[in-house]
């Protein structure tokens, strides 16, 4: 392990923060081979200005050149072995001491004044403050909409009870949540996952208030890296990967419902819209056909989903034909689906029949 806390270029623009007395919120960034965003990431935070937040950045086994990048800047940092996005934030979790935490990813980004906002919403009753991400290009330009539109709310029991219903609830990506520090210790458990934005996720609303905000606070990159994969096509192996981790997550969320709320019961994860909907698209990419059979289950599911009217129609929809589709018709409407950018019915209708010739006028 190195430790960085001494800034050795004198180019970097920006002093090094203070270290607060009293900090009220942890920033720590982990980083894996970002030596192209990791600066931009630090001076996000660096450039908020606040004496009572902490930063840390960990490095976790990076292999490019992250850490003299990193060295730049002047911040308490730590070079680990690699040991994955979990393991790096459990290091820098252990070595800050404030009560709520945001785990930044290495190349996404914090804006102007977003700490602000974020403080002045915490309390002790918070478990989760999550706000809404602007998706921004390698170049840092803006792509489209919000990355997960967010309404904004403080709940925690009607949260709670769609956990226990479903499994989950709409939330953004890893960056754009902050977590109470008791709800951070979960990971500790979570030896199954390399990732954080998971557990804690879906745990929060059972151990306080979920406060959501709607403004676009940070920045989320889609480069084509993405772990999310996010930025590239559907794949098998990610829709694959993403059902497995929802498995051994519902089962790690199923002890903590035993632990918090004995008297309440988890839904069977099988049963759940996330699985469901994830098989189908699997099944897609597989090459197989989805079974007509499950249609109706998924279809039930759906209608118990927190979207739209006209979003459910539509994914309803899209159900349909691709269980009754060729594959390779099938395959081009889940890409269209999982495109980011505008969408429309017309754009739906040529990718059934297969239509890629220009529109007239």
């Amino acid at each position: 392990m190195t430790r960085s806390d001494i800034g050795n270029d004198p180019r970097a623009p920006l002093a090094k923060p203070v270290m607060p007395d009293s900090p009220k919120l942890a920033v720590i960034i982990s980083c894996y081979n970002y030596e192209s965003f990791v600066g931009h990431a630090i001076r996000s935070v660096i450039a908020q200005g606040r004496d009572d937040c902490e930063l840390v950045v960990v490095d976790d086994g990076s292999t490019d050149g992250s850490w003299d990048e990193i060295g730049r800047f002047g911040v308490t940092a730590f070079k680990i072995d690699n040991g994955g996005q979990r393991a790096a934030c459990l290091f820098g979790l252990d070595r800050t001491r404030a009560p709520f935490i945001l785990f930044l990813d290495a190349d996404d980004e914090l804006k102007p004044g977003s700490l602000a906002a974020i403080i002045d919403r915490l309390d002790p009753d918070v478990a989760k403050l999550q706000f809404a991400l602007t998706p921004i290009d390698a170049d840092s330009h803006r792509i489209g909409g919000a990355a997960s539109p967010l309404e904004a709310f403080r709940d925690r029991d009607g949260l709670a009870r769609h956990v226990f219903r479903t499994g989950v609830y709409k939330t953004p990506p890893t960056s754009g949540n902050v977590f109470r520090r008791d709800l951070c210790e979960l990971l500790r458990e979570a030896d199954y996952d390399k990732a954080v934005d998971g557990v804690i996720l879906f745990a929060a609303p059972l151990m306080g208030d979920v406060v959501s905000l709607s403004e676009e606070l940070g920045c989320y990159r889609i480069h084509g890296n993405n772990d999310s994969g996010l930025g590239s096509g559907p794949d098998a192996a990610l829709l694959e990967r993403d059902i497995n981790r929802f498995l051994a997550r519902m089962a790690h969320l199923r002890m903590i419902v035993a632990r918090l709320t004995p008297d309440r019961e988890l839904v069977d994860p099988r049963d759940a819209f996330y699985f469901r909907e994830r098989k189908l698209c699997l099944d897609i990419m597989s090459g197989q056909r989805p079974r007509l059979t499950a249609l109706p289950g998924l279809l039930s599911r759906l209608a118990d989903e927190p979207h739209s009217a006209k979003h459910k129609l539509a994914m309803a929809a899209f159900f349909v034909l691709s269980s009754v589709l060729p594959n390779d018709r099938a395959k081009a409407l889940l890409a269209y689906r999982l495109k980011r950018g505008q969408r429309s019915a017309l754009g739906f209708a040529r990718e059934i029949v297969g239509w890629s010739a220009p529109l007239r006028n």
